[in-house]
């Protein structure tokens, strides 16, 4: 009897939870590929592969309560291998967000015909199949982050890893300590010649990217969509990068991991160097920081950089370094000029996306090239001319999927001395 092809997924969920049908499918192996190949089909005739790919994703979510770990390959050809951008088979259709933006309020107020240059319509989301919006060309896309770039913190200082599935494991050396062994466990030894060798190893350990998504929400008034190309596209230009950069960045730094990224601050590597007896409250002296400069992993001096609550310029200002029955300031001492903006010889970046002066991480020291991102390399967006109908608005909606996470998991101890180093070094809180 033929296998009956489910064509919703409402259908495709009812044929997952019958064990008869599922124990069918699985006799002949290539039963479960004809399946996600038919049913693919079914859902879009157009053959383009994103679909495809994400289709994949969903029905693997699902088999996770079958007890099915791992798919069997798609034919070769039906899905990305490898991690691909999904928007880039849009590039080149549009001159523009505005044109973009405009594409898709049209296609959404007057429905008037499907807009070819939107061949790819719907990105799939992972929990109900029918949300979501429309694919953001990758030119674009790419245009959004690059321009995020100049205004974003950690992003462009970090490893970013591209996903080509919701979730991404990305190995590490398990190396927490270096008072006998380096990498978690390989030992260098002195050998006599013609003597035998003894085995070390290293330890490995991975951490897991697991895709969060980040939602940007604005509402523009449809005289701007209609009579204002040029307007639309400035704003969506500006704004857009702008606000994606600020929440990733107040996620990579403060996040607290659950349904969002895991924050620097909030990490079990960030080491946390004590306030000075008898330092008073919402303080920064000169003592802080050079213990925090102790306390950064050697090997992440080349690349690291303070970032800074803007409200600690005040302390950082003031400073002095005490001399005997004396002193001097030790930061900024000629008023009639800017600050150096290096402390240590590293670059000092002021921002409101750490917490407050007197808080632990008002003021890192950080390597950035050792946390981790994981980008879904999707953006999507969706319009709504019914929610603000009354206000003659249409509501735009963009999504990202993201996720971070510093690479190593503990402070590391060196070889000689028991205090610990780590790429990302704090004060803590003086209260």
């Amino acid at each position: 009897m033929p296998m009956v092809i489910p064509t919703t997924p409402t259908e495709l969920e009812e044929m997952l939870g019958d064990s008869t049908r599922m124990q069918e499918v699985f006799k002949d192996k290539e039963a479960f590929k004809d399946l996600i190949k038919n049913y693919a089909t079914a859902i879009s005739k157009a053959d383009d592969g994103a679909i495809a790919m994400q289709i994949r994703e969903q029905v693997a979510e699902a088999l996770k309560e079958q007890g099915v770990k791992r798919l069997p390959p798609l034919t070769a050809g039906k899905a990305p291998t490898s991690a691909v951008a999904l928007g880039s088979e849009l590039d080149g259709r549009f001159t523009g967000m505005g044109d973009f933006a405009r594409t898709i309020w049209h296609q959404t107020i007057r429905d008037n015909g499907r807009d070819e240059r939107l061949k790819i319509k719907n990105d799939l989301s992972s929990l109900v199949g029918a949300d979501g919006g429309f694919l953001i060309p990758e030119v674009l896309r790419a245009e959004l982050l690059r321009l995020s770039l100049e205004s974003g913190i950690v992003r462009q200082r970090a490893r970013v890893i591209p996903m080509d599935s919701l979730t991404v494991p990305f190995p590490i050396i398990d190396d927490i300590s270096h008072a006998t062994s380096v990498y978690g466990g390989m030992v260098g030894y002195w050998t006599q010649e013609s003597a035998a060798l003894t085995e070390s190893q290293p330890a490995f350990g991975r951490v897991l990217l697991e895709a969060k998504k980040l939602t940007l929400y604005t509402e523009v008034p449809n005289e701007l969509i209609a009579d204002s190309i040029a307007s639309l596209e400035a704003f969506l230009n500006t704004a857009g990068p702008e606000a994606i950069a600020y929440f990733e960045d107040v996620a990579f730094l403060t996040g607290t991991g659950a349904g969002e990224p895991l924050g620097i601050v909030n990490a079990p590597v960030l080491v946390s160097v004590a306030k000075e007896t008898g330092q008073t409250a919402a303080t920064i002296v000169w003592q802080n920081l050079v213990k925090a400069y102790a306390r950064l992993l050697p090997s992440a001096h080349a690349n690291a950089c303070w970032i800074a609550n803007i409200n600690t310029f005040p302390q950082l200002a003031t400073m002095a370094l005490n001399v005997g029955t004396g002193g001097s300031a030790i930061w900024l001492n000629n008023g009639q000029v800017g600050p150096p903006m290096t402390i240590l010889g590293h670059p000092v970046i002021f921002t409101e996306k750490v917490p407050t002066l007197g808080t632990v991480g008002d003021i890192m020291l950080c390597a950035c090239s050792y946390y981790l991102i994981g980008d879904r390399m999707v953006i999507t967006a969706s319009s709504s001319p019914h929610f603000k109908f009354q206000n003659d608005q249409t509501v735009y909606r963009f999504i990202e999927r993201v996720d971070g996470r510093p690479w190593l998991q503990t402070a590391l101890t060196p070889r000689n001395g028991t205090t610990t180093l780590s790429p990302f070094v704090a004060v803590a809180t003086r209260s």
